[in-house]
């Protein structure tokens, strides 16, 4: 299921406790199932199940976060772009590009907001102007260079 596809359906309802296994893997994606287990009251197989079941379903992904300075990307940006036409397909066509990893369709100055993650300025230039600027429907874009990255956390729970 396509990330549209997943905001369109209504939200999951979590019991507490598989709010309890998602909070545990926020602040530790390494941590056992055995450890998780103890701390929620499952089984180990039952976490294992549970978890399973969450990232299927869409609920939640268990991923390796990276700095791209130490991978030597050393050039991040936010793009504002304003657009013309139907901007959930020309988010679609942005999403594929592989150095956009955050794309949203937003309300207000821009109609979509996306993270660019590049090796260097040249690679930034080369991606605006060749390939993003290219798109049909582009009629504008803002770049905000990142001077440094201050806070990056994913664990904001489950409310």
């Amino acid at each position: 299921m396509t990330t549209a596809a997943r905001s369109a359906q209504r939200p999951t309802a979590l019991d507490d406790v598989s709010k309890a296994i998602i909070e545990q893997l926020q602040a530790d994606g390494r941590r056992s199932y055995a450890d998780i287990a103890k701390a929620v009251g499952l089984s180990e197989a039952a976490v294992r199940q549970r978890v399973q079941k969450l990232t299927e379903s869409g609920v939640m992904q268990i991923v390796a976060v990276t700095d791209p300075m130490q991978l030597g990307f050393t050039r991040q940006a936010m793009l504002g772009i304003r657009a013309t036409g139907d901007t959930r397909k020309l988010a679609e066509q942005l999403a594929e590009l592989p150095e956009l990893d955050y794309v949203v369709l937003t309300a207000g100055s821009y109609d979509i907001l996306a993270e660019v993650v590049c090796e260097n300025d040249d690679h930034l230039m080369e991606l605006l102007n060749a390939r993003i600027r290219a798109l049909p429907g582009i009629l504008s874009t803002e770049t905000f260079v990142y001077l440094r990255l201050q806070k990056q956390f994913y664990n904001w729970g489950t409310r």
